[in-house]
């Protein structure tokens, strides 16, 4: 009973849910004792997540998926650091944006270095930013992810 009581306490709308969590509370989390490997930009425990990437493990492949914005269909230019590539994106569920990019592809090299990716659809500018303190994490992921 008490474990109900809990659960509806946490699904009950209310001022601890209403509010957006704090920029503290988000943070970089690797998943790689499972199938597929995933590196999140997530509040932990919750729901809320902003970006993630996924792989199967050796595949060379890593989906991206960008939540909370506008989703676009269409060629997707994906840079990072000198580095282009070209994607074909996706609206997901929710409104998500989707793409694909090699693990191989000197774009993700580049990401690992510095963190930063960005993603243009048609107008639209979406940007992903690994702070150093969580590099390793995205270095680990691609190393995962190669085959």
């Amino acid at each position: 009973m008490i474990a109900i009581l809990a659960a509806l306490a946490v699904l009950a709308p209310g001022p601890q849910n209403a509010a957006a969590p704090s920029e503290a509370a988000w943070t970089w989390t690797l998943y790689g004792d499972d199938t597929p490997v995933v590196l999140a930009n997530e509040v932990p425990d919750t729901a809320n997540l902003r970006t993630t990437l996924e792989c199967e493990p050796g595949s060379s492949v890593a989906r991206l998926t960008l939540y909370g914005g506008e989703g676009a269909t269409g060629m997707a230019r994906v840079t990072a650091g000198e580095a282009s590539a070209v994607s074909e994106a996706r609206t997901g569920r929710g409104g998500a944006l989707k793409l694909a990019l090699r693990t191989d592809h000197p774009v993700f090299a580049a990401f690992g270095v510095d963190g930063r990716l960005g993603v243009t659809v048609g107008e639209q500018r979406r940007a992903v930013e690994v702070p150093a303190a969580h590099l390793a994490k995205l270095r680990r992921f691609a190393e995962l992810c190669s085959g």
